[in-house]
Protein backbone atom coordinates (compact mmCIF):
# COMPACT_ATOMS: atom_id res chain seq x y z
CA UNK A 1 0.00 0.00 0.00
CA UNK A 2 1.61 3.31 -1.18
CA UNK A 3 -0.07 6.20 0.68
CA UNK A 4 1.34 10.04 -0.22
CA UNK A 5 2.14 12.69 2.53
CA UNK A 6 -1.98 13.84 2.42
CA UNK A 7 -2.79 10.29 3.75
CA UNK A 8 -4.48 8.89 0.42
CA UNK A 9 -3.98 6.16 -1.45
CA UNK A 10 -2.56 4.83 -4.76
CA UNK A 11 -4.79 3.17 -7.32
CA UNK A 12 -4.39 1.95 -11.04
CA UNK A 13 -7.31 1.29 -12.98
CA UNK A 14 -6.45 -2.31 -14.66
CA UNK A 15 -5.51 -2.09 -18.67
CA UNK A 16 -6.52 -5.84 -19.12
CA UNK A 17 -10.19 -5.54 -17.46
CA UNK A 18 -13.45 -4.44 -19.27
CA UNK A 19 -15.29 -3.49 -16.25
CA UNK A 20 -13.48 -0.46 -14.10
CA UNK A 21 -11.53 -2.06 -11.65
CA UNK A 22 -8.86 -0.28 -9.57
CA UNK A 23 -6.24 -1.94 -7.33
CA UNK A 24 -3.31 -1.49 -5.21
CA UNK A 25 0.48 -2.11 -6.95
CA UNK A 26 0.91 -5.89 -6.35
CA UNK A 27 3.35 -8.38 -7.67
CA UNK A 28 4.75 -11.90 -7.25
CA UNK A 29 8.39 -12.35 -5.60
CA UNK A 30 11.07 -14.27 -7.80
CA UNK A 31 13.11 -16.78 -6.17
CA UNK A 32 15.83 -16.03 -4.05
CA UNK A 33 13.82 -12.11 -3.72
CA UNK A 34 13.42 -10.55 -0.70
CA UNK A 35 9.54 -9.79 0.55
CA UNK A 36 10.73 -6.35 0.55
CA UNK A 37 12.57 -6.22 -2.65
CA UNK A 38 10.22 -8.06 -4.41
CA UNK A 39 7.73 -5.10 -3.18
CA UNK A 40 9.78 -2.25 -4.08
CA UNK A 41 10.59 -3.85 -7.54
CA UNK A 42 7.03 -4.83 -8.38
CA UNK A 43 6.00 -0.85 -7.17
CA UNK A 44 8.78 0.32 -9.62
CA UNK A 45 7.87 -2.14 -12.37
CA UNK A 46 4.00 -0.99 -12.60
CA UNK A 47 4.44 2.74 -11.73
CA UNK A 48 7.35 3.86 -12.40
CA UNK A 49 8.85 4.92 -8.65
CA UNK A 50 11.99 4.01 -8.07
CA UNK A 51 13.19 3.37 -4.58
CA UNK A 52 14.56 6.71 -3.60
CA UNK A 53 10.81 8.08 -3.58
CA UNK A 54 9.74 5.47 -1.03
CA UNK A 55 9.98 4.90 2.42
CA UNK A 56 8.73 1.53 4.05
CA UNK A 57 6.85 1.82 7.25
CA UNK A 58 5.48 -1.34 8.15
CA UNK A 59 4.90 -4.90 6.90
CA UNK A 60 1.72 -6.99 7.74
CA UNK A 61 2.04 -9.12 10.61
CA UNK A 62 0.73 -11.91 8.83
CA UNK A 63 0.02 -13.55 5.34
CA UNK A 64 -3.14 -12.26 3.59
CA UNK A 65 -5.36 -14.48 1.13
CA UNK A 66 -8.45 -13.99 -1.19
CA UNK A 67 -10.17 -16.90 -3.42
CA UNK A 68 -11.24 -16.27 -7.01
CA UNK A 69 -15.26 -16.40 -7.36
CA UNK A 70 -16.10 -19.61 -9.23
CA UNK A 71 -16.75 -18.24 -12.47
CA UNK A 72 -12.98 -16.99 -12.68
CA UNK A 73 -11.62 -20.46 -11.39
CA UNK A 74 -9.92 -21.74 -14.39
CA UNK A 75 -9.97 -18.53 -16.64
CA UNK A 76 -7.26 -16.37 -14.93
CA UNK A 77 -3.65 -17.59 -14.55
CA UNK A 78 -4.00 -20.16 -16.67
CA UNK A 79 -6.40 -22.18 -14.63
CA UNK A 80 -3.56 -23.03 -12.30
CA UNK A 81 -4.72 -20.61 -9.13
CA UNK A 82 -7.87 -20.82 -7.07
CA UNK A 83 -6.45 -17.34 -5.18
CA UNK A 84 -3.59 -15.71 -4.13
CA UNK A 85 -1.44 -15.66 -0.77
CA UNK A 86 -0.08 -12.00 -0.16
CA UNK A 87 2.50 -10.16 1.77
CA UNK A 88 1.61 -6.51 2.30
CA UNK A 89 3.86 -3.65 2.94
CA UNK A 90 3.03 -0.05 4.12
CA UNK A 91 5.06 2.46 2.48
CA UNK A 92 4.83 6.22 2.17
CA UNK A 93 5.62 8.18 -1.59
CA UNK A 94 8.34 10.89 -1.20
CA UNK A 95 8.33 12.15 -4.11
CA UNK A 96 5.98 14.12 -6.72
CA UNK A 97 3.11 12.78 -9.01
CA UNK A 98 5.42 13.61 -11.71
CA UNK A 99 7.94 11.48 -10.41
CA UNK A 100 4.74 8.51 -11.67
CA UNK A 101 4.88 7.38 -14.70
CA UNK A 102 2.43 3.70 -15.42
CA UNK A 103 3.62 3.82 -18.92
CA UNK A 104 6.48 1.45 -17.54
CA UNK A 105 7.89 -1.82 -20.23
CA UNK A 106 4.80 -3.80 -19.68
CA UNK A 107 2.07 -1.41 -18.41
CA UNK A 108 -0.73 -3.06 -16.03
CA UNK A 109 -2.72 0.34 -15.33
CA UNK A 110 -4.24 2.73 -17.91
CA UNK A 111 -4.70 5.50 -15.05
CA UNK A 112 -4.41 6.28 -11.59
CA UNK A 113 -5.19 8.67 -8.80
CA UNK A 114 -4.44 8.95 -5.13
CA UNK A 115 -7.90 8.07 -3.20
CA UNK A 116 -9.24 8.50 0.28
CA UNK A 117 -8.79 5.33 2.46
CA UNK A 118 -11.99 4.92 3.54
CA UNK A 119 -13.15 4.80 -0.15
CA UNK A 120 -10.28 1.82 -1.71
CA UNK A 121 -12.75 -1.30 -0.80
CA UNK A 122 -15.17 0.60 -2.92
CA UNK A 123 -13.32 0.65 -6.16
CA UNK A 124 -11.82 -2.75 -5.96
CA UNK A 125 -13.63 -6.09 -7.27
CA UNK A 126 -15.35 -7.51 -5.33
CA UNK A 127 -13.50 -10.97 -4.30
CA UNK A 128 -10.74 -8.29 -2.99
CA UNK A 129 -13.17 -6.40 -0.85
CA UNK A 130 -12.40 -8.07 2.78
CA UNK A 131 -8.47 -8.35 1.94
CA UNK A 132 -8.51 -4.95 0.89
CA UNK A 133 -10.46 -3.65 4.15
CA UNK A 134 -8.13 -6.54 6.48
CA UNK A 135 -5.30 -4.14 5.31
CA UNK A 136 -6.47 -1.08 5.95
CA UNK A 137 -7.87 -2.05 9.37
CA UNK A 138 -3.99 -3.30 10.05
CA UNK A 139 -2.44 -0.24 8.51
CA UNK A 140 -4.80 2.47 9.35
CA UNK A 141 -2.92 4.21 12.15
CA UNK A 142 0.42 4.30 10.22
CA UNK A 143 -1.32 6.01 7.41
Amino acid sequence: MLVNMDGKVFVGQRIDNAVEAWQMPQGGIDDGEDMKAAALRELNEETGIVREHVEIIAKAREEHFYDLPPELIGKLWGGKYRGQRQYWFLARFLGSDEDIDIQTAHPEFREWKWTEPESLPDLIVPFKRKLYRDILQEFRDLI
